[in-house]
């Protein structure tokens, strides 16, 4: 287990810019140290720890070390598939939702690293969804992933311009899907882990 963070470490495990992080830091709010002889500034766990849980920020991304993924579609044999697939790698954090409006509640509250977002929803659809996302500028990091089994080619850089970081068309292999969110999140691949 990690036990001292650099600055853009600290910033991606809070979910902020790195930035963020040395004001942070250089004001006091978040106590360090820096490394003898150079600029780099080191925060240890526990300050981290502590700093994220003074301004409300969830700590279990720093408690598990999981990545966290939230799989969206009203396919519920779909979603348990790839749910369990997620859940067998062992690294994500993994949990789901059935329709775009529940998406949007559940991206504000469990603040996930990747979505893998289905475009035909039975309400607000998954462009709109990537809409919503890319609307807050302290999800900047979310990586999304669009899938469907019924979008032309021509509709895919729609979702792109919307904000979606990848396109799978269904059905797709699971074990490709779970390539691609390693990509994204860059960590290793299930096959090379």
């Amino acid at each position: 287990m990690k036990t001292v963070f650099t600055t853009g470490e600290a910033a991606k495990i809070c979910k902020v810019s790195q930035q963020t992080i040395i004001r942070c830091f250089d004001s006091g709010q978040l106590k360090g140290f820096r490394v003898p002889g150079s600029r780099f500034r080191r925060i240890p766990r526990e300050q981290l720890y502590s700093f994220m849980r003074d301004n409300g920020i969830p700590t279990d991304a720093l408690d598990s070390g999981k990545r966290k993924v939230l799989v969206v579609d009203d396919d519920e044999d779909l979603v348990e598939l790839i749910c369990d697939a997620l859940e067998r790698d062992g690294r994500f954090d993994v949990r789901s939702v059935n329709n775009g409006f529940g998406a949007g509640m559940l991206i504000k509250e469990f603040r996930p690293d990747l979505v893998v977002l289905d475009v035909m929803l039975p309400d607000i659809n998954g462009k709109e969804v990537c809409t919503l996302v890319r609307s807050d500028s302290t999800m900047d990091d979310v990586r999304i992933i669009c899938i469907s089994g019924m979008v032309e080619v021509d509709k895919v850089q729609s979702l792109r311009d919307a904000g979606a970081n990848d396109f799978m068309q269904k059905p797709f292999d699971v074990d490709q899907l779970i390539d691609r969110v390693c990509q994204l999140l860059e960590i290793e691949s299930a096959q090379t882990k």
